[in-house]
């Protein structure tokens, strides 16, 4: 199994890329959110791959992180989604998006990508929140930094007072994807109640 590829980004053509390795140049299909991070052409970079082998085909597909490696693997193995339409999926909305979609059962989200109806959104839903949890979506709130167990009490108490917040926009009439993207964008400390984490989100929406 190919696991990642290091070398320099030689081509950028729609979904696929070009990295070169040992003198071969290796085509990639990477979801369209990955290309405006990618470096510039001639600089190194590192793809973590995924190798998919057909009878009739054999394709490698990129990501710039692990996670997302993962990601892709996961919506794959969901009964009705290639690789063709996990990449749309992704190209669609970030894996980040994709988790807070999948943790809020928001399958309107999923099905605005190409080839994704809402029945095959709800079934991915339904295999995947398993696998996702709310704690690892809203991992990336600001947490205490002075360590120890109060970083940790911080961290319960963020974490309620978060989903207090996000329940509220919810019931403003905001999706569960915007309620916790706009949560997310909020430097949550400690001593914040729900209603602070829900004035300073309303900052991040638009009416």
């Amino acid at each position: 199994m190919i696991s990642y590829i290091k070398g320099p980004l030689t081509a950028i053509e729609e979904d696929v890329i070009v990295v070169e390795a040992g003198g071969v140049g290796m085509g990639i299909h990477v979801p369209l959110s990955v290309l405006d991070r990618l470096p510039g052409i001639g600089r190194e970079v590192t793809v973590y791959t995924y190798f998919q082998v057909r009878e009739d085909a054999m394709s490698l597909y990129g990501f710039l992180n692990r996670q997302d490696r993962e990601m892709f693997r996961q919506l794959i193995g969901v009964n009705g989604v290639g690789p063709k339409a996990a990449l749309g999926i992704l190209s669609t909305m970030t894996p980040d998006d994709l988790r807070m979609a999948i943790v809020t059962g928001d399958a309107k989200a999923i099905s605005r990508a190409p080839g994704i109806g809402p029945k095959t959104a709800q079934r991915l839903i339904l295999d995947l929140k398993d696998k996702v949890s709310m704690e690892e979506v809203l991992g990336n709130l600001a947490l205490p930094s002075d360590g120890g167990a109060s970083a940790a009490l911080g961290t319960i108490g963020m974490g309620e007072a978060a989903k207090e917040a996000v329940q509220a926009l919810v019931a403003l009439g905001y999706s569960n994807m915007e309620a916790n993207k706009a949560v997310k964008q909020v430097e949550v400390t400690e001593t914040m109640t729900a209603e602070d984490v829900l004035k300073a989100s309303l900052r991040y929406l638009s009416f």
